[in-house]
């Protein structure tokens, strides 16, 4: 793939207030491209490398959702299956009205939850939360801090629209009560180790941090980006795995992951992380006209924990309709492509970063397309 146009953008990005970034492309199960520029540091004293770890974020929730669709496949849980059977807690929900709180009317199934529209909301200071962080003194496992936010009344009755929130961490403890493992040791066992993924994981380790790129919080004004920890704030105790937002990884993991998605969900070894109906059904819209209205990425719908590209013109996109990822907060993107057996992920560290998500991102992809002269 002729390059010198993508790698001129990612190097131009440190003039954008982006310290360092790194970008791996693979088609047709092949590596054909990757770059990486800037520093994982202020000081400019260590470049990034292969081995630089990032948090994703949300692209953690790609591989809560394929964890969820893995059982689907064997037949363990149902899209439609109340999530109360799986964790009591959540068979009286609250919903909120006005000042006061009613009985919920419908009942929140799995499918709820991997469309985001299950109710919750992204409050990760409620007071149900902020208790059994307490009471725990911050040991409270992943099931104990969702089981407690069953606590909390919904915004609004489970399936009425969209609404990005905790339903993924949701997702993590139903999968652990599911398979009878903790959910990082379900991951690791059916994803992380089969696709070679040896630097993924929930726990930020001596040696993880040590290649930990810094993190930066991004001021939109000047295109600049300042020093801040190596914290993850969705990380609500010492023990709480995070399906949403917990995942430490590198590129050189995340692109395996992707690239065996694009490949009817097989990687090169010939294990099979997914069915591709399982992926198909992932990426398919799953909001109503209604539920799209709150959904704010212009040409994209939401399927079943991903975003998934339903307008081109929308979108401005060169990427093909049924393309799908996700990103993280701190810049990361994660785009899916079944048709051209096509995956793409880059990784940065800036946190508020909006002009990743809305330029450096579409970028990629469109550059991408354009190399390859796919459609």
């Amino acid at each position: 793939m002729q390059n010198y146009v993508l790698t001129k953008f990612l190097d131009s990005l440190e003039d954008q207030g982006i310290p360092g970034c790194d970008c791996a492309i693979y088609y047709q199960q092949k590596p054909i491209y990757r770059h990486m520029a800037g520093y994982a540091d202020t000081e400019k004293a260590k470049p990034i490398t292969a081995e630089t770890t990032y948090w994703l974020y949300s692209v953690t929730k790609l591989f809560t959702v394929t964890a969820v669709m893995q059982l689907v496949d064997k037949g363990i849980i149902e899209l439609d299956d109340p999530v109360y059977a799986y964790i009591p807690e959540y068979l009286n929900l609250k919903v909120k009205e006005g000042s006061e709180h009613r009985q919920a009317k419908q009942v929140m199934t799995i499918r709820h939850l991997l469309t985001m529209q299950s109710g919750l909301n992204y409050n990760i200071t409620s007071q149900s939360i902020r208790k059994v962080t307490s009471d725990s003194n911050r040991q409270a496992s992943t099931v104990e801090v969702i089981r407690a936010l069953a606590e909390e009344p919904l915004d609004f009755e489970p399936g009425v629209r969209y609404q990005y929130s905790l339903s993924h961490d949701v997702l993590g403890a139903v999968i652990e009560m599911v398979s009878g493992k903790p959910f990082d040791q379900y991951l690791s066992d059916s994803i992380f180790q089969p696709l070679g993924m040896n630097d993924t994981g929930f726990d930020l380790t001596p040696e993880k941090e040590d290649r930990m790129s810094q993190q930066f919080i991004y001021s939109p004004k000047s295109r600049t980006s300042k020093q801040t920890k190596k914290t993850n704030s969705y990380i609500l105790t010492r023990n709480y795995k995070s399906g949403g937002a917990g995942l430490i990884s590198t590129v050189d993991d995340c692109i395996r992951f992707l690239d065996a998605m694009c490949n009817n969900g097989t990687n090169p070894n010939g294990y099979q992380i997914l069915s591709r109906k399982a992926i198909d059904l992932m990426r398919s819209d799953q909001l109503s006209e209604g539920s799209k209205l709150f959904f704010d990425k212009p040409g994209y719908s939401y399927g079943l924990g991903v975003r998934t590209l339903v307008d081109k013109e929308g979108a401005r996109s060169k990427s093909p309709i049924g393309e799908f990822g996700g990103g993280g907060a701190a810049g990361s993107y994660a785009l899916i492509d079944v048709k051209n057996q096509l995956a793409i992920f880059y990784a940065q560290h800036v946190l508020g970063c909006e002009y990743a998500h809305q330029v450096v991102h579409p970028k990629i992809r469109n550059l991408t397309y354009e190399l390859l002269q796919l459609e």
